[in-house]
């Protein structure tokens, strides 16, 4: 078996993880294989050497990006440099679009195969990247069945693998021992996750907050959980809380462990909204932008619905109540019924998780491997 040599390149956490699941199918599958680029811990410890640490890349927010942009776009031109000289015989970019797309395009005018792990959401906004992809990828591998459809369509070729989510999250979660776990045993109870970043939560803890004082008046056994996503979070939340008499256990992270407790959850717009469905648990998405932004995105968004349950299922299943639509008062109403109802969501949400679950790490490696000419 000739020695397969393999560069990646992760620019963040959820990257690494995927990363260093398609290595270690990618070695299960084809033993001589030896791995290149840019990778984190996870990547690491199944046998990459990183050029340069990982955290070198995790930038976010625009101010961000523009004090570091210098040094990223020379990290990315030695990177292109070095990779050429090495002519691995596939370079994988995992997600992080606006950095490794354009090293890919480098690499495949080089004559190197390329693959991009993770669409962009191309298929929503900004849909002229498709032409960057279509010259610079030779394979696009998709988590999600709609991107795939998006690419055929517009003549990218493409696997949808599936989703790591999916293949980890079990088809039943046990609720029981959540809340046992979570020590909140008894009564109706209600997820809140008013998203991860600081403007998110400004926007819409106080809102979320103000819904579940009405849904307490509307049904006074309700208790609610509120995983926080970092200690920033939980602080900002706390100060939120103030004079207010509500029951709301606060966690910190444990975002799995509050969806598998809970019996309804009102959520953020985001990639939350996945693991809420693949948690099966009724929910109701709620998003406010700044006026402008929304203004502005309801112009370019290609899409009729903005929460992934809803693009996944291709219909509403889920109620999305954007901007102005969302109150305190709609959303307590919207959520009450799911408290012990939702059977119609939860259907959706088992299909939908049955349709992600392919073992997404050997589905991407098969791809790869056959792209490469290294699998019959």
């Amino acid at each position: 078996m000739a020695n397969l040599r393999i560069a990646l390149v992760a620019g963040e956490a959820s990257g690494d993880i995927l990363g260093a699941g398609l290595m270690r199918a990618l070695k299960a599958q084809h033993p001589a294989v030896e791995f290149m680029g840019v990778g984190g811990p996870l990547m690491e410890a199944e046998g990459m050497a990183s050029y340069f640490p990982m955290e070198r890349l995790s930038v976010m927010g625009l101010v961000e990006v523009l004090g570091r942009l210098r040094e990223l776009l020379a990290r990315r031109k030695k990177l292109i440099a070095t990779l050429i000289e090495e002519k691995p015989d596939v370079f994988i970019g995992i997600d992080a679009p606006d950095f490794t797309l354009n090293i890919e395009l480098k690499l495949r005018q080089a004559g190197i195969k390329t693959v991009h792990y993770v669409s962009p959401s191309v298929w929503a906004w900004r849909q002229k990247r498709v032409l960057k992809i279509r010259e610079g990828c030779d394979l696009m591998l998709t988590l999600l069945p709609f991107e795939a459809r998006f690419y055929e369509e517009k003549g990218v070729p493409v696997r949808f693998v599936g989703h790591t989510l999916a293949d980890t999250i079990p088809l039943e979660a046990d609720r029981e021992a959540a809340r046992r776990a979570l020590g909140l045993t008894d009564g109706p109870l209600v997820a809140l996750m008013p998203g991860s970043r600081g403007g998110e939560v400004s926007r819409l803890g106080g809102l979320f907050f103000d819904a579940a004082e009405r849904l307490r008046a509307m049904r006074p056994g309700v208790r609610f959980v509120l995983p926080c996503a970092s200690a920033q979070r939980r602080e900002q939340l706390e100060a939120l809380l103030v004079g207010r008499d509500l029951p709301v256990t606060l966690l910190d992270g444990r975002s799995h462990d509050a969806l598998a407790a809970c019996d309804a959850v009102l959520i953020a717009s985001g990639t939350a909204t996945l693991e809420a469905l693949l948690y099966k648990r009724p929910m109701v998405v709620a998003y406010r932008l700044a006026p402008l932004t929304f203004w502005i995105l309801k112009r370019m968004v290609k899409s009729p619905y903005v929460s992934l349950p809803n693009l996944l299922a291709q219909r509403l299943l889920v109620p999305e109540l954007l901007q102005d639509a969302a109150t305190a008062e709609a959303l307590a109403n919207t959520l009450s019924p799911l408290i012990d109802g939702g059977e119609e969501q939860t259907r959706g949400f088992d299909e939908i998780h049955r349709t992600l679950r392919r073992d997404a790490s050997n589905q991407a490696a098969d791809a790869v491997l056959i792209l490469i000419g290294a699998k019959p």
